[in-house]
């Protein structure tokens, strides 16, 4: 069992077994089991939809929401942000509990190696970002408006024809 925290400050436990797949299987017409499949792109599919995957952990925590008095659209309105990508991981982390032995192996290494290669891009993305020169590309856009117009445009509050 694993567990996180809603942006609501509660916490839930995610328990997948067989039990469980099941009843995400006839509720949501998804096999938990087959996310593994084809190189694990319905489990990259699943994690990059945020709605599917509320759904899915509403359907693994429904027993708890319903004692707390919790509905699913309550449910799903406690999650963004920080809260999102720590119900993802709980629900990554009971996922790659549930297999035995060797699968459960390869997909932690498959995990790993995501989170690595996450860091990596964000990483360099924010070099990217860290290098940006305002200056230089406020003097460039000044340079093409004056190169296309012989000025730069006119503000709105000079020119009483644009609307505010």
């Amino acid at each position: 069992m694993h567990r996180f925290t809603d942006g609501a400050e509660k916490s839930w436990d995610v328990v997948i077994n067989v039990g469980q797949i099941r009843k995400v299987r006839d509720t949501l017409s998804l096999d938990i089991y087959k996310l593994i499949d084809d190189r694990a792109q319905p489990l990259s599919d699943l994690l990059s939809d945020p709605c599917r995957l509320v759904d899915v952990l509403y359907v693994l925590c429904r027993e708890q929401a319903e004692k707390a008095g919790v509905s699913d659209e309550d449910f799903g309105r406690s999650f963004s942000g920080d809260s999102l990508e720590a119900a993802g991981e709980a629900f990554l982390a009971e996922l790659v509990d549930f297999f035995p032995g060797r699968p459960r192996a390869s997909l932690k290494k498959l995990l790993e190696k995501s989170k690595a290669l996450k860091g990596l891009l964000m990483d360099r993305a924010e070099k990217e970002i860290d290098g940006v020169d305002l200056d230089q590309i406020a003097d460039s856009l000044a340079a093409k408006w004056k190169n296309s117009s012989g000025t730069a445009p006119a503000s709105s509050v000079s020119n009483p024809t644009v609307a505010l």
